[in-house]
């Protein structure tokens, strides 16, 4: 008790819960999100053959979460527009990543030391918004949990939720790749956040909103940093998840990650993809070697 006193752990989590997140912290969310969507194969070219529906991508891989939870909730999609300073900033990552000569700024921020500080401060960013849109659906609907958990699910996972709409704008389609049937970790992440902060909005859960987002926070970074460091698409959950599924609805053990892998066959002397590797290292390749050979 004498060390947490000394150390002050509960002003350091109220201190860090009420952090503004503008702009070094949201510069660092869309630095992140928009280097996913150059991942993407034939975003690249995209940006060059319509530049508007590449920059509309973006402001989806950005902002995408606030749209979905904004028309659950019957407010106006377009709503979150009205910040010109952030549009403005995330238009900004968007030209340096697909537009800055010699590609130096994105040669920059996918330098991994560079990449992993960014990748930490963007789930500082999602943590906050998971606990923001339980927050506001607690407000709207007093008693429904349900309305809580799925607002902090789709505030923490909207653009991945969207990923098949924002295909449609690059003139892809792709339903095997739905979140809902593929769950990445930061989605499965978010949808047991949302449950978390539910339970702490509505007084089940002993523990203080700020301390609560400091240490799912903590949580959510130190995985993301070393999933992103060792380039593994394993997730934290897959051992309970694979004992939980066993237990309630007679999945055979282990088999909750694999059905979670992409259905199409991986080259034989590949590592097994994942939606983090395939989007960092795979897309990223096959972008690369098609350049080269246009050269």
């Amino acid at each position: 008790m004498d060390v947490l006193a000394i150390l002050n752990l509960g002003e350091i989590a109220q201190y860090f819960s009420k952090m503004a997140m503008f702009p070094v912290f949201d510069l660092a969310y869309y630095i992140v999100s928009i280097l996913y969507l150059k991942y993407e194969p034939g975003s690249v070219e995209v940006s060059r053959r319509s530049p508007v529906a590449s920059w509309l991508c973006a402001m989806l891989y950005c902002f995408g979460s606030y749209i979905l939870a904004d028309i659950m909730l019957g407010d106006s999609p377009i709503d979150y527009f009205h910040n010109n300073s952030h549009i403005l900033l995330a238009t900004a990552v968007w030209y340096l990543i697909f537009f800055c000569p010699l590609n130096l700024f994105y040669k920059c921020v996918t330098f991994l030391p560079i990449k992993l500080v960014l990748v930490a401060m963007k789930e500082v960013v999602r943590t906050r918004k998971i606990a923001a849109g339980v927050h506001h659906a607690h407000h709207a609907y007093h008693h429904g949990w349900f309305i809580m958990v799925i607002t902090g699910y789709v505030k923490g996972a909207g653009v991945a939720l969207m990923s098949n709409f924002e295909q449609l704008l690059r003139g892809v389609w792709r339903p095997e790749t739905n979140e809902i049937l593929n769950m990445s970790f930061p989605t499965k992440a978010s949808l047991y956040g949302a449950i978390l902060f539910t339970l702490q909005e509505s007084h089940w859960l002993p523990a203080s909103k700020s301390t609560l987002i400091c240490l799912f926070t903590l949580f959510m970074a130190t995985s993301k940093v070393i999933m992103t460091a060792r380039h593994s698409h394993g997730s934290p959950f897959a051992l309970i998840e694979s004992w939980v599924c066993h237990l309630l609805f007679g999945s055979p053990l282990g088999s909750s990650e694999d059905s979670h892998d992409h259905h199409h066959p991986a080259p034989v002397a590949a590592a097994p993809a994942s939606p983090t590797k395939t989007k960092e290292e795979l897309n990223e390749g096959t972008r690369k070697r098609k350049s080269k050979k246009a050269e």
